[in-house]
Order: structure tokens, then sequence, then C-alpha cells
């Protein structure tokens, strides 16, 4: 027996005996009745019937930022990488070109094809570049390009929207964008009539609100209410109406900023979630944005193809077209909740709102479907800007069978990382990773070994499938430069390849992990050193803190120490403790000076080693403690079941 459906779906609920009824049920939450306290919520959230959002989606994207990046007018350009297609313009679009598709049969259609292959890293380079024929062997592919362009647009959003807008990067060249609270103030401003409760108001704060004025769609285009008729039919007007208008408008302005300043186009849906927005965006592409209102919802959602909508395909949208015999939204639209939950288990409810155009879940519905961990948002929220990690990889197309072959792709992958690393600095200064990591793959294999008299195999052996790593602790520098980073990831190749070990990488990878902002108490650490990387005595150090007396950032330092100077001590600004120096006579002002420093360097150590500590590290505790660890209990994996058997985990 299946579980009811929670109360704010009570009104949808149909059993199979109602299956026929008029279809209007299925979408009778579409026009809401709007009230004064519904203006004046403070609490949005997905219910709110105002709620508006969008979705805003760069046009062909890569092949844009080639064509901004060379100046070429609107002519046909590819972007290849290798022997594929990555990235098709519009007007390349028009003789048939797509994505995948072989450079050879992309010229045949097109002669006059512009083709740029996109960036690589090569060994002696610190950045990427543009070469005339990069080969697999020797170069690795570069996105930095297109990553720099996207942060730009990001910042435009931001800069462009209202103040309390939520933007959620959604990838490369998308963003969702939660209009909700900047469009409802708007509504307040402009029609200031509606700030006040009518003292006539028999209702109250429940009192519905007055008619809309009639509404301007100047700034998008009208998702039809019914294709089908070649004159629109008139539907009354609602505030929800005014306020996707609004929003639109808000879009329309952002999207020409973008235009404008950074030459790239934009196309974007503007409807009241997240599935709905990302299913407008495409509706009237390029260069266009789309409204999608409740009235024309059901039209547009009963002819679709279900498995278009996030999630419904793979095996789940299979199952679906298999057990129904179905292959539109309509289609599904006759099978009740209860039977849908009865073959696929109470989760999914979600499937039953969505072929509605409802994403009243919040994510909760969707819990167990991608790692049985992590809910699905439905919400729009913003996302950190700060990657905790940042990763250079390599798919090699010639394995690795010997150690020295792995130095020239670690130069290769120190060069990517090292200027990603730096790009992250320029605009979040105090950026530091806590680790460097260096993985391989070794491919599986079968070894063996033959007796010195005879051809005979004496031993055997089988190499797995499996990725091996090494890290370390990353340490504090001036600047980072490819050859810091390549001289950190050797000494973490000699650990990780085993000369005397058969050998066959077929995929290598570098990258920082625990990057996050450092403690304001750890920024001058490095003036007491001239080379972090290597260790240093007492005796250096007091020689490195002379020799840097003319350093802005240590005389800063000492300056603040000298205010203490009268009592020999000073106070550590992360944890309080006061450290002095022993009392003596004969000390000068100098030694007094250098001991203090010396005092507040260790100290400074003693938290940089507690945040080095964090850092996960593969010694295990049995070499730490002395003990054998604890074997650990097994959990024991349940099935997944319901809807989520459908999903693979990620």
């Amino acid at each position: 027996m299946s579980a009811k459906p929670p109360s704010h779906l009570k009104s949808l609920w149909k059993g199979k005996e109602k299956a026929a009824e008029s279809e209007l049920l299925d979408f009778e939450d579409l026009n809401p009745t709007i009230t004064y306290r519904t203006l004046f919520a403070q609490n949005l959230g997905v219910r709110d019937p105002l709620r508006v959002i969008a979705l805003c989606d760069s046009d062909a994207f890569y092949a844009a930022c080639e064509m901004v990046r060379l100046d070429i007018p609107d002519k046909p350009l590819v972007v290849l990488q290798w022997q594929m297609l990555i990235a098709v313009n519009y007007p390349a679009r028009k003789f048939g070109i797509t994505r995948m598709m072989n450079v050879q049969e992309a010229k045949k259609l097109c002669p006059e094809l512009e083709i740029i292959h996109v960036a690589t890293y090569k060994e002696g380079e610190k950045e990427p570049g543009y070469w005339d024929n990069p080969d697999t062997r020797t170069h690795k592919v570069s996105l930095d390009l297109y990553r720099r362009e996207s942060v730009k647009m990001l910042q435009m959003y931001k800069d462009g929207l209202p103040e309390n807008a939520e933007i959620e990067k959604a990838s490369i060249d998308e963003a969702f964008m939660d209009l909700t609270r900047p469009v409802r103030q708007i509504i307040l401003d402009r029609y200031p009539y509606l700030a006040q409760v009518p003292e006539d108001a028999l209702l109250g704060l429940d009192t519905p609100l007055p008619p809309p004025p009639p509404v301007s769609w100047e700034f998008g285009v009208l998702v039809p209410i019914d294709p089908s008729v070649e004159e629109e039919p008139e539907v009354p007007s609602t505030w929800h109406d005014v306020a996707l208008s609004i929003g639109a408008e808000c879009m329309e302005k952002v999207r020409q900023q973008i235009s404008a300043k950074l030459g790239y186009t934009t196309s974007a849906g503007i409807a009241r979630n997240k599935f709905l927005a990302k299913l407008c965006a495409s509706y009237r592409k390029p260069m266009n944005q789309s409204i999608l209102r409740n009235a024309a919802i059901p039209n547009y959602l009963k002819p679709m193809a279900f498995q278009k909508i996030r999630f419904l395909g793979g095996k789940l949208g299979k199952s679906l077209a298999g057990e129904y015999d179905v292959s539109t939204v309509a289609d599904l639209l006759a099978i009740s909740l209860d039977e849908m939950q009865n073959k696929f288990g109470e989760e999914s409810i979600w499937i039953y709102e969505v072929l509605r155009g409802i994403d009243y879940t919040e994510g909760t519905a969707m819990f167990w479907l991608i790692d049985f961990r992590r809910p699905i948002q439905f919400v729009v929220k913003e996302k950190q800007t700060v990657n905790k990690s940042m990763l250079a990889s390599k798919n090699l197309p010639q394995p690795i069978t010997k150690v020295s072959e792995g130095y020239q792709w670690l130069r290769v992958l120190a060069a990517e990382l090292a200027l990603r690393l730096n790009e992250a600095r320029e605009t979040t200064p105090n950026l530091w990773p806590k680790t460097i990591v260096l993985s391989a793959r070794n491919v599986k294999g079968m070894y063996g070994s033959l007796s010195p008299n005879s051809d005979s195999l004496i031993s055997c052996s089988i190499a797995q499938d499996s990725r091996r790593s090494k890290q370390a602790p990353w340490p504090f520098v001036k600047e980072v430069t490819v050859d810091i980073v390549a001289a950190a990831a050797d000494r973490l190749w000699k650990e990780l390849a085993d000369p005397h070990a058969p050998m066959k990488i077929i995929g290598i990878s570098l990258g920082f992990t625990g990057v996050e902002g450092v403690e304001s108490g750890l920024k001058s650490i490095d003036t007491f050193f001239k080379n972090p990387l290597k260790p240093t005595s007492k005796r250096a150090l007091e020689e490195d803190l002379t020799e840097s007396e003319s350093d802005a950032t240590t005389q800063r330092t000492i300056r603040n120490i000298s205010k203490d100077l009268a009592r020999a001590s000073f106070v550590c600004s992360r944890c309080g403790q006061r450290s002095s120096l022993p009392p003596s006579a004969t000390r000068t002002e100098e030694e007094r000076q250098t001991a203090l420093a010396m005092i507040q360097m260790e100290h400074e150590d003693f938290h940089l080693a507690l945040d080095l500590s964090k850092a996960p590290d593969n010694v295990p505790p049995a070499t730490k403690t002395g003990t054998d660890p604890k074997p650990k209990k097994k959990r024991r994996k349940e099935s997944p079941h319901g809807i989520a058997k459908f999903f693979s985990k990620v």
C-alpha cells in the first residue's frame, strides 16, 4: 500500500478510476490566489507563487570565446580538439556541421570554415599557446581561456542584476538566477498602492491583490499558450505575469551589458522554477530570451519527449517508457500517483510533479537518486567562488613504461597548475593550497620473469588496473612558478614510480587540495625564509632575518614587536598566548629584536604545523601510534530501491 501524498499535493491526487478526468486537474496550481500576505512574505521558497527563475546560457560559448579573441566577424567557425569538433558557432550550423563531427567531413560541408584548435600546453612553456600542429603525444589541452571568460561573465551577472538576486553557476557557460526578491521590491516600487492593505479589506492580509495592470512583453519571446492555433488566445494577466515581465526586463539589461563589454551573445529562459527555465532557454536560441507563463506550461510540456527532462532520461526514462509504452509527457499524465508509487516507490512523487511543471520537493524527494547521500538542489543557491581543489590531468596516448618518461608530463602539468593558482590568487591574494597530490593510473596486465639459463617462466604477477597517489604538504613561497611546482612533483614521482616494478601508466594527474584563504597570522611567515622548500637551521634563520630587514613586510613585523619591547614579549593574534624573553642585562637592542622575532616565528610555526596536520596523509594509524589499528567494521551496503535503482552512484 503506497503512502498518501503530502498535504500540498492532495489536490493533485488522482486514483486509477479518475485518470480519464479533465486534463485541467493536472495543472490546477497554475493560477494560485496571490494575496497581500504573499506579497509581504519574507521567507521566499519554491512554493512562492510569485517566484521568478532565469537561466542564462551562452551561445556556442567556446566558439564565441575564440571569435572574440581573434576578432573574427560572424563567419562559420568551429573549435577543434585533436580530430573532433567540440564547439560549432551558429553560422557553421547552417551548413549542417555538428559537434563531434570529424574535421575533414566538416571541411567538405563548408570549405571556408574557420578551424581553431584549442590552446595546448607543451613542455618548456609556462603558458598554453596556439600551435600549428599540436600533437597529443607532446601537448595537453588547455581550457583556461574559457574558464577565465566564464568568471568574467559570472561577475557581470552579479554586477548587472539587482543586489539581492541569487546567482548560481550551473556550468562553464550557464547560470541560474533567482530574481524573486528583487522583482517583488520592483513591484512595490512601481505600484505603491500595494504597499498597504486597504482599510476595507475584509480578510486583512489574506485579501487577494487587485487585478494587475496590462503586462508588456517587450523584453522576451513568449512561449505560446496554444501552439496549435494561429491567433494567441486572450488570457487575463496575473501578478505572476507581471513578475515574469519584470524578471525579463532585468535579464535583458544584463545580457545587453555582456554583449557590449565582452562580445558574447546569450540566450535566457524565464519561468517559475529551475527546470522550466532550463527547458525554455533553448526555445528561441540564439540571442533571445523566452518567457514561459504559467498559462503556457501545459501545452509546452505535453508534446515534449519526457526523456528530455533532466533525470528522466537514462535507465529511469527507459523503464518508464517500457512499463507504460509512452514517449511524451502527455502520455505519462494519465498515470495516477498511486500507480506510479506502487511501481517505482514513494520517491516517484517527484516524477509526478515534474510532469506537471512542479518542483515543490526542494530536493528532499530526490535524496537518494544520485549518490545516495546528497540531495539535488531545486533552489537557486550561490556556490563558493573558490574551488577547494585544482587538478591538471592527462590521458596518455603512449603509456609511460620508464620512470624517466614521466618528467616531461610532470612539467606540462606543473605549468597548468601554476597558472591556475596564480590566476586564482589575483582575485583572492591569500589563497593557498595545503597539499600537492600526484596520481598515476597503471594499466592492467600480466608480467613475468624468465630463468637466466632457460626460457622457462619462473615468476608471474598481475598488475591491477589501479590508481596510486602520493602527496606532500605544500610550502609557503613568495611566487608560485613552474619550476617550484615541477620540483615538488618530481619528488612525489620518485616516491610513486618504482623503477624495478612493471610500469604501464596510461593516466597521470597533478593537483592541489585544501585550497582556501590563509589565516592572517600566517601571511608573513615566508618573510623569514629565503627558500622555504629546503630545511633551514636556526642560525640560518637569524641570518635571513637580518638580511631581510630592508623588506617592507619584515619592517612592519619588527615595528609591531617593538611596541612591546618594554616588556620584551608579544601576544599571538591567533590564540592570545603571550610569549616573553628571559631577562638579560647585557642584551643589546638589536639582539632583543632578533630574539623576539625568533620566538614569534617559532610560535607561528607551531600554528603552521597544526594547520598542515589537517591535510590528509598516507601514514597509517599504526605508524603514528605504534599500535595495531583496530579493524573497522564494514558497513553492509543497502541495495537501492524504488527509482533509486535506476541511477548510477557517482
